[in-house]
């Protein structure tokens, strides 16, 4: 039953964009204040979770908020304007089934061929509609309460306070300050940037109505203005990342949706039907349709249940992998220089940008010996070069011959080369090979690592290199792509998905078996740890390996998830979900690593300020983030300091302490201890990873 219950709950937290179980338990409490209508929501939600049952769709309602809080408007609609009757019970529970089949039939297509949300727009259809209809019907009518004089006052509050406080209890048909405070205080707790945005939405808007209007007092009476605070939320803060940008996009919204506000006051009620928060729905849909034809992203990619929690991860992520998703190894062995990256100052320009050129130079920074006026003075000319990609070998040219030093051969700019298309979609083409040198043929496939051919000199070329480059197709010098490179050193540095820049000198990094063997997690694993502060111990932890819907592995304790994974030769700790505070120091320990060691090899990290720094801290860092972007993230710098033994420092900063961990690799599977922060995590043998002997 709770398996059902808690997802329902986060659903209709979400009519405040906030996925909460707790969120939504304290709405449904607040409904209380007018018994029949929260007698209606919860049986409008449970006839539409009815329907999802008999037509074994309950995951999809499960799945997704709106199906929650759409039907639980409806029926806390409905309980409001209609008294309580028979009839009314049976409009309620058609209502609620009416509500799962409108939101079924609209989610899809609008996300699928849009990519919209389906917001409350089923609420307002299924409302409209029902309110609409009961005209008609014998034995309903509108309901008439009578609110306490005390719980209807202003509390001496000013006209646009208690304006402000009542448009919070409207989002639930009870526009009461006592409620709307308690809702305001509810949504702050849960959200900072929603509630100033609610906040920014809601002036923005009524000064709007007041100017246009021609009477503050009359626009700040209307509870209809928390038509307000949902189209700034939403676009201010859930479908776009909040930013400076974003927060002025909230409020144009809501004053786009004053207008809308009062236009739909003048043309529904003549049809019998009210407003509700259509003028929401309506510019909300349309401001995003704008933004995504104008190819600004809606969301992130990062997860999190809040603003401040989708923000913070985005911006841990932009730094985590700076790389792009076509992913290609370094096409040689070895020790190769840059000469050139994207937007070279020579080559590299226009069409042909993302390209880089290797070659290889000296302990005196040369490419060369002697003056350089033979190719085999050249230290990289008929070095083997390997494939970049795994795919089909497309096209082939190996008959032109090499050029002398500083000549070209502007009549064949590409010289000898090789274009392999890559099964993910996109062509990687490589140029300027030795004469009759390529070993590859037409339609052969080809792995990573797999030599090619030899470096030369052949076509545009000064001096011999090796040049590479993505390409959407595979004829030759097609138009380039954005790429990166994964698990190259530089300088003694490791680098997962980056690129590097001129004069970096660059090489491959291979995985090692055997440590790729200790990283590798199989479902239904588990591992528990004694946890020790000062040599005491305070605690066990119990970690299970599951397998998530998409699936990504997570290591999963009573309390939260650690998501995992390994990428192109690189260990990575991805999230932690929930509210286990261990699974939080154990991704702080080690955010990521290379699947080979090599004592002194260092890199590094970004995270999330709030896994370092105290709970208020990280709260006010969160916030200001939206405005200030590098207070969302710290910088983790770890190294192998031995084999198997893994050193990380995050050092001090103005908003969070200095924080050193130390990981110890098990002989054989996982982790044997972890050490940051002052705890020790210590494995416990005879678990299911490691069976005794």
């Amino acid at each position: 039953m709770t398996g059902r219950l808690l997802p329902i709950l986060r659903g209709c937290g979400e009519i405040f964009f906030v996925p909460s179980a707790v969120l939504g338990a304290l709405l449904l409490v607040a409904a209380l204040a007018d018994p029949p209508m929260a007698a209606a929501g919860a049986l409008c939600l449970l006839a539409a979770y009815g329907l999802a049952v008999l037509l074994r769709m309950q995951w999809l309602f499960l799945e997704s908020g709106a199906y929650s809080y759409n039907p639980l408007l409806v029926g806390l609609a409905l309980g409001h304007l209609l008294a309580p009757s028979l009839p009314g019970l049976l409009l309620v529970l058609a209502a609620g089934a009416a509500t799962f089949a409108v939101t079924t039939a609209l989610a899809g297509p609008l996300w699928s061929h849009l990519r919209l949300p389906v917001l409350s727009v089923p609420f307002v259809i299924v409302a409209g509609l029902a309110y609409a209809a009961s005209y008609g019907y014998f034995g309903l009518h509108e309901a008439v309460r009578q609110t306490p004089e005390w719980l209807a006052g202003d509390f001496g509050l000013p006209f646009w306070l208690a304006g402000y406080c009542r448009s919070f209890g409207a989002i639930l048909f009870l526009p009461l300050v006592p409620l709307g405070v308690a809702l305001a205080l509810v949504l702050l707790a849960h959200s900072r940037i929603l509630f100033l945005l609610a906040t920014l939405g809601y002036f923005a808007g009524t000064l709007t109505r007041a100017v246009l209007g021609g009477s503050a007092d009359a626009a700040f009476a209307d509870p209809a203005n928390c038509n307000f605070l949902f189209a700034a939320m939403a676009v201010g803060g859930v479908f776009l990342l909040p930013s400076p940008v974003s927060f002025l996009l909230a409020a144009l919204a809501s004053v786009f949706t004053a207008v809308t506000l009062d236009a739909s006051l003048h043309v529904l009620p003549a049809l019998g039907v009210p407003a509700f928060v259509l003028p929401f729905n309506l510019v909300t849909l349309a401001m995003l349709g704008m933004l995504a034809y104008a190819r600004r992203p809606l969301t992130s990619a990062a997860p999190g249940h809040t603003p401040e929690e989708r923000l913070a991860n985005h911006l841990a992520n932009r730094r985590r992998y700076p790389g792009q998703e076509r992913m290609l190894f370094l096409p040689f062995s070895g020790r190769w220089t840059v000469w050139q990256g994207f937007d070279g100052p020579w080559t590299h320009q226009g069409q042909w940008r993302h390209a880089y050129d290797f070659v290889i130079t000296g302990e005196d920074g040369k490419t060369h010996t002697g003056d350089g006026a033979c190719l085999h003075d050249y230290h990289c000319y008929r070095k083997p070069v390997l494939s970049p990609v795994r795919g089909h070998v497309v096209q082939i040219v190996d008959s032109l011959p090499d050029s002398p030093p500083g000549t070209t051969d502007e009549a064949n700019k590409w010289g000898n080369l090789v274009v392999i298309q890559d099964p993910r979609g996109f062509c990687v083409e490589l140029s300027h090979f030795a004469e009759k040198s390529v070993q590859v043929k037409v339609g052969e496939w080809v792995e990573r690592g797999a030599v090619l051919g030899l470096c030369g000199n052949s076509g545009f070329s000064p001096q011999p290199h090796i040049h590479v480059q993505a390409q959407a197709g595979p004829a030759v010098g097609a138009a380039t792509l954005p790429f990166s490179f994964v698990a190259y050193v530089n300088g003694g540095e490791y680098h997962a998905n980056e690129l590097p820049v001129v004069k970096d000198t660059v090489e491959p990094f291979y995985t090692d078996k055997r440590l790729d063997a200790i990283i590798s997690f199989v479902l239904d694993e588990e591992f528990r740890y004694e946890i020790l502060r000062g040599g005491r111990a305070v605690s066990e932890l119990a970690l299970k390996v599951c397998m998530a819907v998409d699936g990504t592995l997570f290591f999963q304790s009573r309390r939260g998830r650690l998501y995992f994974g390994k990428h192109e030769g690189t260990f990575y700790c991805y999230r932690v979900e929930g509210h286990d505070r261990w699974l939080n120091r154990l991704f702080l320990a080690l955010p990521r690593m290379p699947l080979a060691c090599r004592p002194g090899l260092a890199w590094q990290d970004h995270l999330p300020i709030g896994l370092v720094a105290p709970a208020p801290v990280a709260v006010l860092a969160e916030f200001c983030s939206a405005f200030w972007p590098g207070l969302g993230t710290v910088k983790v710098r770890l190294r192998f300091t031995d084999e198997g033994r893994i050193e990380s420092v995050v050092a001090a900063g103005l908003l969070h302490p200095r924080v050193t961990g130390l990981v110890e690799l098990d002989t054989r599977k996982g982790f044997a201890s972890v050490a940051v922060a002052g705890l020790e995590f210590r494995r416990i043998k005879h678990d299911s990873a490691s069976p005794p002997a």
